[in-house]
């Protein structure tokens, strides 16, 4: 399959989307008329996945300037499953044009990150996501533990026991493989109705995402549960205030948050709120959690996944694969404004691995240096090639150069000054 790289008229404005969000109600209009969203399901007949106007990148291809100079006190961790080198700059290319950026690309710290697991040179993502969650190695499948099944903390929980406000927020469901490794500890990711347990009995401060059916009890239609446990009554009597629409998740404002806007995976297009949305709405969400006065301003961890990049890669789907990734930019951008505002925001974008084994051929002639770029495929599972990863904020300059993706959260954990990190559970 042939696509042409189109260059699109670059906007020039810069557009701050958390601080918007956090000091003006206006902003939530100005998401929806940006029409930031995009479908989930490549077979989902409501989206024009070719359309990609609801992207507007800057023309600014500078990096960022690097804060120097200032310790850690919150950190933004965003990794896009599936996400390999070819598949940003695909997305670069389609929406950009060959000499943009994406809002990644601008991070000033670049480097590259192995990704094997335990027992496979190709991991999938629970493996992966235990890695960069706990800094331990696991075999593929095992969420949270070795593979000699003992569990170990994650940076997520070990923030929580410094006194840091915590969140997930995805677009798969929240109890899947990537979110699943920062707040449980099971033998198999397909433990999801498990894992939505821990995720609320581990009180993390913020949840957004899908998978809604593994919190209603087996009775209700469609439940994935096994059990006549209504994990919904029981969050609320821990004290979260659930929401599953936008308008309702614009008004939160409480420590504890659950917002399920799909039984499943989300859909990424109206009425749902977006994955740019989600994440500014987590960071104005954290900000205001009072900390443990034992702990004075202790700060808050944030993970942000764009989790369908992996699918539609697993279908091959460029058109698919280059919208989520540009969703997912969007996110990172949210994640960014925040942290250059802020000074004190450590901002991390990784992959968990690549899916796909792609690659661009083509090349077009002199006067369309840039018309006929072909994606080929090599595979629809993963494949073991490098990732990369960038960093802004202080102690970016950790994550430049090759490094396996254990050494990530431990690197994190050196800069939030816990220790010791790895650590088995209790």
């Amino acid at each position: 399959m042939k696509w042409t790289a189109i260059r699109v008229e670059l906007n020039t404005r810069s557009v701050t989307c958390f601080s918007l969000a956090v000091r003006h109600a206006s902003v939530i209009v100005l998401l929806l008329s940006a029409g930031l969203w995009a479908a989930v399901q490549p077979s989902s007949p409501k989206v024009d996945v070719n359309d990609l106007s609801f992207y507007h990148p800057s023309a600014e291809t500078a990096a960022r300037l690097q804060a120097a100079g200032k310790g850690v006190d919150n950190v933004i961790f965003c990794i896009g499953d599936g996400m390999g080198l070819t598949q940003v700059a695909m997305a670069r290319v389609k929406s950009t044009g060959l000499d943009g950026k994406l809002c990644l690309e601008k991070l000033p710290v670049t480097g590259l990150v192995r990704t094997h697991s335990a027992n496979s040179s190709v991991t999938d993502s629970a493996a992966a996501g235990t890695a960069l969650a706990c800094g331990v190695k696991t075999n593929n499948g095992m969420i949270g533990m070795t593979p000699d099944e003992q569990g170990y903390c994650s940076i997520l929980e070990a923030a929580q026991d410094k006194g840091m406000a915590t969140g997930l927020v995805v677009t798969s469901t929240i109890s899947h493989a990537t979110p699943a490794s920062f707040a449980s500890h099971v033998k198999s990711r397909k433990m999801e109705d498990k894992i939505a347990e821990q995720l609320i009995a581990n009180k993390v401060n913020v949840l957004f995402g899908g998978g809604k059916k593994f919190f209603l009890p087996k009775p209700a239609a469609k439940s994935g549960r096994k059990d006549d446990l209504d994990l919904l009554a029981a969050a609320k009597e821990t004290g979260y205030e659930y929401v599953e629409t936008t308008e309702a998740m614009q008004s939160l404002c409480g420590s504890y948050v659950l917002g399920l806007f799909q039984l499943e995976g989300l859909k990424t297009t109206r009425p749902e709120p977006s994955l740019a949305q989600l994440t500014g709405k987590a960071i104005e969400l954290l900000r205001q959690v009072r900390p443990d006065p034992a702990h004075g301003k202790a700060g808050f961890f944030l993970m942000v996944e764009g989790s369908q990049i992996d699918w539609e890669c697993h279908s091959n789907k460029a058109a698919g694969a280059v919208r989520q990734t540009l969703l997912f930019d969007q996110a990172v951008e949210a994640a960014v404004a925040f942290a250059v505002k802020d000074g004190r925001t450590l901002v991390i974008v990784t992959a968990d691995h690549e899916t796909g084994g792609l690659t661009l051929i083509g090349g077009g002639s002199e006067d369309k240096p840039d018309a006929q770029l072909t994606p080929r495929w090599s595979t629809k599972g993963h494949s073991g090639t490098p990732v990369a990863i960038y960093a802004l904020g202080p102690g970016a300059g950790q994550f430049a150069g090759v490094q396996d993706n254990t050494e990530i959260p431990r690197k994190i954990a050196r800069l939030l000054n816990i220790r010791p990190f790895p650590r088995p559970t209790q």
